[in-house]
């Protein structure tokens, strides 16, 4: 699958699975909602906190599985770096990544002060890898 084709998809469908690797080389999984930026990559709200944070500091490999709200039927999975921005860098980035997703919010004060509250970052993917590259 081209990526283009892969960046089509993930616009039109935000339901996915992060994986990421525990220290121990474990996969770690959370579900997400994922859209895509201007630069083409995977976008991903989180905690500073989390899990999947930590362990894509330590180790910036990032695998996520896309599908559509049906859930059975087409999906899509892509593999790459990943970068962790935090705040204060972040905090347009999480307004884009919100428009881009649910579209404009009620009230953008209070969107912001939820990010601060929450101690959010912005997981940007760049795209290495998109599948399927076969049907089975």
């Amino acid at each position: 699958m081209d990526f283009a084709e892969a960046r089509q998809f993930i616009t039109e469908n935000y339901r996915s699975v992060l994986a990421t690797r525990r220290r121990d080389g474990k996969l770690q999984m959370s579900p997400v909602t994922v859209g895509i930026d201007d630069a083409g990559r995977a976008v991903v709200s989180s905690r500073e906190t989390a899990y999947k944070t930590r362990h894509l500091r330590r180790d910036p490999h990032a695998s996520l599985c896309v599908f559509t709200k049906d859930f059975h039927g087409p999906w899509v999975q892509i593999d790459g770096a990943a970068e962790i921005v935090s705040l204060p860098e972040a905090m347009e980035l999480l307004v884009d990544y919100y428009r881009r997703v649910n579209g404009e919010h009620p009230n953008w004060d209070e969107y912001r002060q939820a990010m601060e509250n929450e101690n959010r970052v912005m997981i940007r993917i760049t795209l290495e890898h998109a599948g399927p590259d076969r049907r089975g």
